[in-house]
């Protein structure tokens, strides 16, 4: 039963570690190429049916994106909205800072990285007990 332990244990220790470590340089690869998210204040509107934001941006310009049916029900019925707004995109916008893609995958990394690291611990513990 000891050599069975032995090798889940060493087999959670390197794919946790090893999975943790591929998954943490994801979330930063992913977390660089979505870019600088910047917070500004929009006016939502009606166009021909649907609802848009309209915002300025930091060089005056005056930008729009549509709102997608899970962002107008968030902002609800209000006039404005303080949204994200990608810099140097004149129509990209979201809700929250941080992309939920990218959240979702350093959350998972930092998971797979704690049960690799929690194998390790419990093998070194085993290690000392059974000699």
């Amino acid at each position: 039963m000891s050599n069975v332990l032995d090798v889940v244990i060493e087999l959670f220790t390197w794919v946790g570690l090893g999975v943790g470590i591929l998954l943490a340089v994801a979330a930063l690869i992913l977390y660089v190429a979505d870019g600088t998210w910047v917070p500004v204040r929009a006016v939502v509107e009606d166009v021909d049916g649907h609802r848009v934001v309209r915002w300025f941006d930091e060089h005056g310009g005056v930008n729009e994106a549509p709102l997608s049916s899970h962002d107008d029900a968030r902002i609800g019925s209000a006039d404005m909205a303080d949204i994200f707004a990608r810099r140097g995109s004149s129509h990209r916008m979201r809700l929250t800072q941080t992309s939920p893609v990218v959240r979702f995958v350093a959350l998972l990394a930092a998971g797979v990285l704690g049960l690799g690291v929690v194998a390790f611990a419990v093998s070194i513990v085993l290690l000392f007990t059974q000699g």
